[in-house]
Parts: structure tokens; sequence; C-alpha cells
């Protein structure tokens, strides 16, 4: 076992794909799937706190990080390029983790490849989404993304979210920056990303999917989220067949970056 993280890159449907490896040979898989324009180096906090249990895989889903831009961004998508990646590298009875944009991929997945996931933790998302998260989220990705330095994103994005854990917010957005021609820096995902028509499965179909999954589950809400309402994570918990619950205190929507120890917590007691 390693400490550090390995970078690979792989061919899935004729997409050049990251992702990220924290090896423990002959642990079982964990995979964790980010939020939307978030990245797979996100994870690096949680992913080597799990390491010592779990041989853990974090993927730059497509148009994020330092994956190939594409033309389609739907769920479906995604969900087939989680299936390639577990498949090209022999997964089998792994535990699949997603936050948001990845979480509602993640429950996708679970519902589609039931027999592949071992357990499965679902983290602020549901099928329906509160309008206020929603208005949040689309203001935020078409604000201002042409940055005079490093620290000048830094600071737009403690100004976003004043609730973030200032290493994790620091370690997000620098990973998250490329620099470009004339010297300014600007996010690396996706600028078709940035007006927030990202397709989602029609709230019936999605909330078809969920009595479908077979794998125990945790679904994770953060206390003050305006993404998941109360009563969307309630009826979650009746549609999966097995399903837990979780409330992590004084966080948002965002939980490994407001509140990584209460997210490290809630998923270790779950797993």
């Amino acid at each position: 076992m390693t400490d550090f993280p390995i970078d690979q890159t792989a061919m899935l449907g004729g997409l050049r794909f990251h992702y990220r490896e924290w090896p423990n040979p002959g642990a079982q898989a964990l995979v964790l799937l980010h939020g939307f324009t978030g990245h797979a180096r996100s994870w690096e906090s949680f992913a080597l706190a799990m390491q010592t249990k779990y041989h853990v895989y974090a993927l730059d889903q497509r148009g994020h990080g330092d994956s190939a831009w594409a033309e389609d961004y739907s769920a479906t998508a995604m969900v087939e390029d989680a299936q390639r990646l577990v498949t090209a590298l022999g997964l089998k009875r792994f535990v699949l983790l997603g936050l948001s944009m990845g979480g509602r991929n993640a429950y996708q997945f679970a519902a589609t490849y039931p027999e592949e996931v071992e357990r499965l933790v679902i983290v602020d998302i549901g099928p329906a989404i509160a309008a206020t998260g929603a208005t949040r989220i689309t203001s935020g990705v078409r604000a201002n993304d042409v940055f005079a330095s490093v620290e000048e994103a830094v600071a737009a994005g403690r100004a976003g979210n004043p609730r973030a854990d200032e290493a994790e917010l620091q370690h997000r957005t620098r990973n998250n920056l490329m620099l470009q021609e004339d010297g300014t820096w600007t996010f690396r995902y996706d600028k078709a990303l940035r007006t927030n028509n990202l397709p989602r499965p029609a709230a019936g179909d999605a909330w078809a999917m969920l009595p479908k999954i077979k794998a125990p589950t945790l679904l994770i809400r953060g206390e003050l989220s305006d993404v998941l309402a109360p009563e969307v994570a309630d009826r979650m918990l009746k549609e999966i067949p097995d399903c837990k619950f979780a409330l992590v205190a004084g966080s948002g929507h965002s939980i490994p970056l407001e509140s990584p120890k209460g997210f490290l917590e809630a998923v270790r007691t779950f797993l």
C-alpha cells in the first residue's frame, strides 16, 4: 500500500478519462463519484483516510478534471462511463459512493447494475432538487470564471461558501484551475457545463429506479442542505429497500467540503 495516489488514464467508449487510485492490494474497491463542477482530486483527504481498509478509485467524470469534454452529459452517459471503468478494472462487488451529481449517477448505477454494488452511499441528492439549491448552483456556475490569480479564485470560492473547510477549499479550488495563454486562470471543467443545463432523469423515472437498488444503502444529508429537502430524503428511505440515514450537523449541500470530519464519520459508521 502506498500513501500517495496514482494518476491513471483510460479510454472508455472512445473518450479519454482520468482517475486517481489510492492502492490497497487485495482490499475491497471503493469507487468515488464527485459532484457537478468537481474533480477526482477533491476526494484526497477522504480517500487517504479510507485507504487503510479499501482500494480507492476516484473518477474524473466526463467534462470534469482531466477527463475529456463531451457532447452528451446525461446521467445515462455518465453511468455507462462508470460501468466501462469498473469493467476495465475488473471490479466486482465494490462500494460505490457519490456526491450530488455523482450521487445521482451512483444510485442510477446501483439500480441498473444491482448485482455489482455491494454497498451504496448517496450524498445529499435525490430525484427532486429543492428550488433554492438549484437556483444557487445555477447562479454560481454562471458567475465570473476567469481570475487574475489562484488566490483570487480561492477567495471567490470562500465568498460562495463561507462554511467550507479552509484546507478542503484550498485543495479543491487549486486543483480545479488551469492557466490560460493570457496568464489568467479558469476552471478545468467544460465551459458547456457552466450553463448548468445538465439533462437529468425525469423525477418519475428517478423515483422508479430506487426500489431496484439491492445494495444496503446510506443516504447522507447536510443539516442545512438547500438541495435535498427533508421530505425527499424521507421518501427515499421508504423507496430504497435497505436504506439507512445520516444527518451531518452544521453542513450544507457540499458535505465533504464543509464538514469533512462529520462526513468521514458517517461513512465509516455505515461501512
